[in-house]
């Protein structure tokens, strides 16, 4: 978009900052998925995003960079004499978006959330960490309701936690993994354990001046263990004994792939229907060695367009490349609900940092894991709004991948810069939403949505799918609520359960047997979205409690 139209746009912007009307407006539609703006300002930039059991969306920014465009209700204002910006704040710095009917309502955290982490409990409420400032050692909770709020806990963490990552753990705990100068890790809630433990792994992969390993990339194996990549490395970590178990081999070109030369990462579909469960993780896009100093003085270097794979459960596992057609950095990855994978948002050169981004990458990309190595990756439309440094992408129910945030700047700026500060949200609806899909797509009307399901059972879910059936390609999967920010969905998990057996019930209805995951370390307890996936096609999801 040309400087002029951003100019325009911006004036728009201010025109709409505090109408929280539904704006349906289709950007873009062909076979490459679609574009919708849902909201043209929120007041708010989405710098953080959860998925909560409600159909809302949790977002929010930062405290510390002086008023939002969106008031704090009832004349409430936050004091609060440590903010570097503003000691009284009357604006919100967080908002409750409403899936269903489009609309948001402004929340009001009491200390700095910039740059946290976070996961959603097995309860269902959002526990979320750390930050800057007052913030740092900072634990809030959101309880999923209509009219909850942020409630914070003041030095509930042991060490200041800045950049850090967070993950679900088989018995319903989160470890808190690393931060900036942390190289160590934490549980919440506390136990009779020590507070912290150290993990050298993170002073190992730490680049004097760089860093390059904030927001570590975390995944709980299908053995229990964690996989921690950090830089271009990763280890299998037994967190219970404190004890590393597997070292990995560097990627090949040992380029770095965390934050600030950000890539993403998706621990790939666990098939439990496999006689032999793997785990692979795919690690895509990040900045070569050097582009962060060299953004710093105004070169921009072109992000990497490879992506490495790698199966951690090999008891020799080696990275495989392979190339993407867009290069990428501060890219997201989504998991959707059949299986694919899709990059969204990022830059096509620079790094993550103020300012030291540039060539936004409007394309995301499907990439279908079971495919060829050649036809793994599909180009799908632009949208038309560039999503930089603190953008976020989040998996809702019905399908759709809710877009947000972009804010490159120190502040909120929306005038004079390349890429002015981003208040909207959008929703990239993939292909398999199309309506040409509709007499494959199934409709499940049993159980009803919030049901509980139980470790290791065969259960049934039933579905109307009004056109012809492929029993064979009838699948039940499973998606764990993920915790957006700076590139990296913390806690994304995806099961394919598959079937049992299919049978039709007549009147395009029929009953779908599986099998629950058998334990907490191939699923976690908790809340997950269950979808029933036909010939690609998935149905919306419903909400279910594993445990």
């Amino acid at each position: 978009m040309s400087a002029p139209s951003k100019f325009i746009f911006s004036i728009l912007l201010f025109q709409l900052l505090f109408v929280s009307q539904p704006s349906h407006r289709i950007l873009t539609t062909a076979a490459g998925g679609s574009w919708q703006v849902l909201q043209k300002s929120i007041g708010v930039s989405a710098m953080h995003m959860q998925l909560l059991r409600n159909d809302r969306v949790i977002v929010f920014d930062r405290t510390d960079f002086g008023p939002s465009n969106l008031p704090l209700p009832k004349g409430k204002c936050r004091n609060d004499p440590n903010d570097t910006a503003l000691k009284v704040d009357c604006t919100a710095h967080s908002v409750e978006y409403n899936v269903v009917n489009n609309k948001f309502r402004a929340l009001m955290v009491q200390s700095d959330v910039w740059c946290s982490s976070g996961a959603v409990m097995p309860d269902g409420n959002l526990v979320q960490t750390g930050g800057f400032n007052d913030g740092e050692r900072r634990i809030r909770v959101f309880t999923p309701c209509g009219t909850c709020d942020w409630q914070e806990i003041q030095n509930g963490l042991a060490v200041k936690r800045w950049y850090a990552t967070n993950h679900i753990l088989p018995d319903g705990r989160q470890i808190i993994v690393g931060g900036r100068g942390q190289f160590n890790y934490e549980f919440v809630p506390k136990d009779i354990t020590a507070n912290k433990f150290n993990l050298p792994f993170l002073s190992e992969t730490n680049d004097k001046g760089i860093e390059n390993n904030l927001y570590p990339f975390v995944f709980l194996n299908v053995d229990g263990n964690l996989f921690i990549f950090a830089n271009n490395r990763a280890i299998l970590l037994d967190y219970v004994n404190n004890k590393v178990v597997k070292t990995y081999s560097a990627i090949p070109g040992g380029d770095p792939r965390s934050y600030p030369s950000t890539g993403s990462a998706v621990l790939l579909p666990l098939n439990l229907k496999a006689t032999t469960i793997q785990a692979e993780v795919l690690v895509c896009g990040g900045a070569p060695k050097g582009s962060y100093l060299k953004s710093l003085k105004g070169t921009f270097i072109k992000a990497l367009n490879t992506c490495a794979r790698i199966t951690i459960t090999d008891p020799n596992p080696q990275w495989i490349t392979e190339t993407m057609p867009l290069a990428r950095v501060m890219g997201d990855m989504i998991l959707l609900p059949n299986g694919n994978v899709l990059l969204i948002n990022g830059a096509g050169s620079g790094t993550a940092g103020w300012e030291q981004g540039r060539d936004p990458v409007m394309s995301p990309v499907l990439y279908r894991p079971n495919n060829n190595v050649a036809t793994r990756f599909e180009t799908q439309n632009p949208t038309t709004i560039p999503r930089m440094y603190h953008s976020t992408a989040a998996l809702l129910r019905d399908g759709r991948v809710l877009v947000g945030g972009s804010n490159p700047h120190a502040f909120y700026n929306f005038t004079g810069v390349l890429f002015p500060t981003e208040l909207s949200l959008e929703a990239f609806s993939p292909a398999y939403l199309d309506a040409k899909f509709n007499n494959l797509r199934p409709t499940i009307i049993a159980p009803k949505s919030m049901s509980g399901i139980r470790y290791g059972k065969r259960t049934m879910v039933q579905v109307v799918i009004t056109g012809q059936v492929n029993k064979n390609l009838l699948s039940v999967t499973m998606v764990a609520p993920a915790f957006n920010t700076h590139s990296f969905s913390q806690n994304q998990r995806l099961l394919v359960l598959g079937n049992d057996k299919v049978t039709a019930l007549g009147s395009s209805t029929y009953n779908i047997d599986f099998t629950t995951p058998r334990s907490g370390n191939l699923a976690p307890v908790g809340f997950y979205l269950l979808f029933v996936v036909h010939q690609d096609i998935p149905s919306e999801a419903i909400w279910v409690k594993l445990h």
